[in-house]
C-alpha cells in the first residue's frame, strides 16, 4: 500500500519540499593509460605542469596510479622515450568529463599536439572486481568522496562519450 501511495504523496508536495535527487552512481573507477614514445620532452613537462596548475584532476576525482617510466622491463624492448602512465578516476563519465573540459581541449591538450610532445595511445580501462580471497587482504578500491558535482565546465562539442557519437547519456 505504501508503494501504491507513495506517487501520490509526492505529486501533493509544493516543489520547494520536492526530495533532493539521489546520490551519484559515479562508483565504478576507471582507469585512463597514457602510452606511447615521447618526442619532446621539455613541451610534455610543460603539459604535465599545465594539467598541475588547472586542477581539473582534483576537481574530477583523478589520480595518479603510476609513473611514467618502468623500473624494471621483464620482458620486450621499450623504445628510447616510451611512458605509460595510469590515471585512476572514480568513473567513466569523470574520465570523460577531463577530456571534454574546456581547460583540457582548448588550452592543456595544443601544449602536447601542437607541435606533437609525442606519439601517444589515451584509452581507458574498467577496474577490475576484487578476487574474493584478497577481500581483507587490500583496500576496499573504492573512492569516499563525491567527485560528481565537479563543475568543470565543458567543450561545447565533446570529443569523447555517448554525446560526441550522437548518443543520449
Amino acid at each position: 500500500m505504501i508503494a501504491f501511495a507513495m506517487p501520490l504523496l509526492l505529486q501533493a508536495l509544493p516543489a520547494a519540499e520536492a526530495l533532493p535527487p539521489p546520490q551519484s552512481t559515479c562508483d565504478a573507477p576507471v582507469y585512463m593509460v597514457v602510452e606511447g614514445r615521447t618526442l619532446d620532452r621539455a613541451r610534455l613537462l610543460a603539459y604535465g605542469k599545465a594539467i598541475a596548475d588547472s586542477e581539473v584532476y582534483q576537481k574530477l576525482g583523478g589520480y595518479y596510479v603510476t609513473m611514467p617510466q618502468p623500473l624494471e622491463v621483464f620482458e620486450g624492448d621499450l623504445p628510447q622515450g616510451y611512458v605509460n602512465l595510469t590515471v585512476r578516476f572514480p568513473c567513466i563519465e569523470n574520465a570523460r568529463a577531463f577530456w571534454n573540459s574546456k581547460v583540457y581541449q582548448e588550452q592543456i591538450l595544443p601544449i602536447r599536439q601542437n607541435p606533437s610532445a609525442g606519439d601517444y595511445t589515451v584509452s581507458i580501462y574498467a577496474e577490475a572486481p576484487l578476487r574474493e580471497d584478497m577481500v581483507g587482504r587490500v583496500g576496499d578500491a573504492r573512492f569516499i568522496a563525491d567527485f560528481a558535482d565537479h563543475g568543470v565546465p565543458q567543450v561545447e562539442r565533446p570529443v569523447v562519450g555517448p554525446a560526441a557519437q550522437g548518443e543520449q547519456p
